[in-house]
């Protein structure tokens, strides 16, 4: 109160001080004023008039004292940090949104026990083909090139050789010698000699890469062929290209790998601690990334006899039905084994907060009291989680907006 006096005798005697001054310059103020121009006597009023109201809210404030204490009330919010990581929060007078937080009761159902095997596939070693010169020559010509679709026996590199045209020569004279020495009955000893070696010419022509068809036509036609036509043992597509048109090979030059895109192998890893889950002849269910909503079947036919000295892991390959063609080799796919069933709580993956390599559930433990815990399991389709370790048959498990709730434990964490 003393203070404020002071100020209002400080302000009473400036205000004097200012009228005094004011009545006796006031006829020099009004002429000052009108000589200025309308515009500047408007920002002057207006001027003034927001000094008086400064000045009038600095009387108000000193009048009042707006340092007085407040009362802070205590926050109603809390959480507590268990020993083993979990966390109870308390949120007293927060009533959530039954449409967004969804809780459901644990209950414990039997599901199978699977062993996940990571792989890749790869195309069928045993149903794939190597096309390769079996003499020198020059590729004339490419029919089927990387990626084409080839049927048995179709075309696929053309190549001039001269021993594929002496053999043709040698096939033709020994048939030539055949023929003459039929007509003759008294040279049978020679005749068996040259059948001998028209099959001998027949058989190098084989080995150097000509179909039955192409012989039958050379001995029709009687006329050797410049060029021989590599063809396709196997239906299936060109996987690589080794030769350009033009190129020069040796014998053994492999020209063309030819593999069943339909046929398929899983290449699986089985870690020591599962190897005595697997067996020869188990079938499995394979899934890919490219396609979450199918499943491949898998039937094992080799397990390797020895386990991987870097990886510690033991191959196992698997044959796969790729009827549609939908799979493709050196894709990343995974395997499930079924090896039992177990009694376990299945929840919605929406149940499910991940953070990092953790997984945690959030239950309902009181009216507004929630609690939130690791827990550990496996994925069963993709859509739901089989909870081994931690959750109870009973516990309310929040099912819905089980992100959003986390994200309130981590602001009360911090």
């Amino acid at each position: 109160m003393t203070f404020l006096k002071d100020t209002f005798a400080k302000l009473k005697q400036l205000w004097g001080h200012l009228l005094h001054r004011l009545n006796h310059r006031e006829a020099e103020i009004r002429k000052s004023y009108w000589n200025l121009a309308p515009e500047d006597r408007a920002r002057l009023r207006l001027f003034l008039i927001c000094t008086s109201v400064l000045m009038l809210g600095i009387v108000i404030g000193l009048a009042f004292n707006v340092n007085r204490p407040v009362k802070l009330e205590k926050s109603d919010k809390s959480l507590k940090i268990e020993k083993t990581g979990a966390m109870e929060l308390s949120l007293q007078g927060v009533d959530l949104n039954p449409s967004i937080y969804i809780f459901q009761t644990a209950v414990s159902v039997a599901v199978p026990v699977e062993l996940n095997v990571p792989g890749r596939l790869a195309f069928n070693a045993e149903k794939s083909k190597v096309l390769s010169a079996r003499a020198p020559g020059r590729v004339e010509r490419i029919y089927a090139f990387d990626g084409a679709e080839v049927e048995m026996g179709s075309p696929v590199i053309e190549m001039y050789s001269p021993e594929f045209i002496s053999a043709q020569q040698e096939y033709l004279l020994s048939s030539k010698t055949a023929k003459v020495l039929e007509s003759s009955k008294t040279m049978s000893d020679l005749l068996g000699d040259a059948q001998i070696t028209q099959q001998a010419a027949a058989n190098r022509m084989r080995n150097l890469g000509a179909s039955d068809g192409d012989i039958n036509q050379l001995e029709k036609s009687g006329k050797t062929q410049s060029n021989l036509i590599m063809r396709s043992p196997i239906k299936g597509v060109v996987v690589k290209r080794g030769v350009e048109p033009g190129a020069i090979v040796n014998a053994g030059d492999v020209m063309a790998t030819l593999a069943n895109p339909k046929e398929l192998w899983f290449l699986g890893n089985i870690y020591e601690q599962d190897i005595r889950k697997i067996q020869k002849g188990q079938t499995m269910i394979l899934r890919s990334e490219s396609y979450p909503d199918k499943e491949f079947i898998a039937k094992a036919n080799y397990i390797a006899p020895a386990i991987d000295p870097e990886t510690h892991a033991l191959l196992i390959r698997c044959d796969v039905e790729n009827a549609d063609g939908l799979l493709r080799p050196d894709m990343y796919v995974s395997a499930r084994l079924k090896t039992g069933e177990a009694e376990v709580v299945v929840v919605p993956q929406s149940a499910i907060v991940r953070v990092r390599e953790m997984r945690y559930i959030i239950i309902k433990t009181g009216p507004d009291t929630f609690r939130r815990f690791a827990v550990k399991g496996y994925d069963l389709d993709g859509k739901r989680f089989a909870v081994t370790e931690g959750v109870e048959p009973g516990m309310q498990v929040l099912t819905d907006g089980a992100v959003l709730l986390n994200d309130r434990f981590a602001k009360q964490e911090e």
